[in-house]
């Protein structure tokens, strides 16, 4: 069998575009504006021994495997062929004819690409899944790429989380400006109140808060993070108002806070984490105090992992869950939930803004990161997209406040902000 004759043999109905192989063979059709090229033998092999998004990313990062009619900075429009492509089991007697085809060799897995993070059940060295120790490797892993890089593609708000557009023709950074806005508003904030911002990233929160003269303290996890985060409260003259810690959120003892901004970090907590992350919020904010919580949420309410090619390459450890789940933990703790909403089209405009910006800058992040994880990073973010775009990922911000003994809160009576 070819190559071609292999793949035809796993697909069900017409292909949307062009698989052509080292071998010489191709199959779908020749005026399609996308083609796949299978480059090596290896190519085959880690398509054959981990089948899906894994095998598919690890021959695209090793370089195995080619696609054309896209950019690699973001080749959207390849994953939405895939999307659309249906796959068979092969019976007992295809199997057999696969195998003797392969071979032995083929069959055998070969070494991941360097980008590739262990496997869950190897990472007990790093400690269990979500201790103090293991979640701070996988931050390390995900987050501590390189600030350069993460400049060029996240752009000059250096936000990496969902934006929240006024407009579809608003700019990334319109969309960024007006998201803090909007968690800033949700949580009533004025001048002189205390926030603690946990899993603050690169900052922007915290400055945002900060310039409107609010006292914040910011913890994050990644290491080269929180350097830059400091230096950019420094250069804005902030250092009065804004803190900036390398830390886990756990470790911080201080309590009083007029509200917590948790931004993209219930993601890596852990669902099972999630009583004990939301009693920790509950207890370091004062009567009255708010809570907006801001994450990436399946559209039900049953944990589940984020994926093997997301697991290995992007985010370790990562679970998610619905929003549903959230805001009965929230609520078990003695938060009240005031509002909640999903800005699910928002994340995947967003995600269609870092990939122009890996696009434009792919030379530059190539050179600071190497090849293959820029393809990574364009895989991810285009493969992203497409998740939100097919409602398979949302994106939930929850408000809550932890009402008096009377169940008081001094809150108004309709929403406060504009939305």
């Amino acid at each position: 069998m070819s190559i071609a004759h292999i793949v035809e043999s796993v697909v069900d109905g017409p292909l949307p575009l062009r698989v052509e192989a080292f071998d010489g063979s191709a199959t779908g059709p020749d005026e399609a504006p996308r083609r796949l090229s299978i480059n090596t033998p290896r190519g085959i092999s880690y398509l054959a021994t981990a089948p899906g998004d894994l095998g598919l990313a690890r021959a695209y990062v090793a370089g195995d495997l080619s696609v054309h009619g896209v950019h690699p900075g973001d080749p959207y429009d390849v994953l939405r062929d895939l999307a659309e492509v249906r796959f068979r089991r092969p019976g007992k007697d295809q199997v057999l004819e696969l195998s003797r085809t392969l071979g032995l060799k083929a069959l055998t897995p070969p070494p991941p690409p360097p980008q590739e993070s262990l496997p869950r059940w190897r990472r007990v060295a790093e400690g269990l899944r979500h201790s103090m120790t293991r979640d701070a490797e996988a931050i390390h892993h995900h987050y501590d790429v390189s600030n350069r890089f993460y400049e060029m593609v996240l752009g000059p708000s250096m936000t990496y989380t969902c934006a929240c557009y006024p407009s579809p023709d608003s700019t990334l950074e319109e969309a960024q400006e007006n998201k803090y806005r909007l968690v800033f508003d949700k949580l009533g904030l004025q001048a002189g109140d205390r926030l603690l911002d946990i899993g603050c990233g690169w900052g922007g929160m915290v400055r945002y808060a900060a310039h409107r003269g609010v006292s914040v303290l910011g913890v994050t996890l990644s290491r080269e993070q929180a350097q830059w985060a400091q230096k950019a409260v420094a250069d804005e003259g902030l250092a009065d108002l804004a803190e900036i810690r390398h830390s886990d959120y756990r470790a911080v003892t201080e309590t009083g806070f007029d509200a917590v901004s948790s931004i993209g970090l219930t993601e890596h907590i852990g669902v099972r984490n999630y009583p004990a992350y939301f009693r920790f919020i509950q207890a370091r904010l004062r009567t009255g105090g708010r809570l907006l919580n801001h994450c990436i949420t399946r559209p039900h309410n049953r944990p589940t992992s984020t994926g093997a090619f997301i697991d290995r390459y992007v985010f370790p450890d990562g679970e998610l869950t619905g929003s549903g789940r959230i805001i009965t933990e929230a609520q078990d703790v003695g938060l009240e939930v005031l509002h909640e909403e999903n800005l699910r089209e928002h994340y995947a405009l967003t995600l269609a803004g870092w990939c122009r910006n890996l696009v434009d800058h792919w030379d530059d992040c190539v050179a600071e990161v190497g090849e293959g994880t820029a393809r990574v990073w364009g895989l991810y973010m285009a493969g992203s997209r497409l998740g939100f775009e097919r409602n398979e990922v949302q994106l939930h911000q929850v408000l809550a406040v932890k009402p008096d003994a009377r169940g008081g809160t001094g809150l108004p009576l309709r929403p406060w902000w504009s939305a």
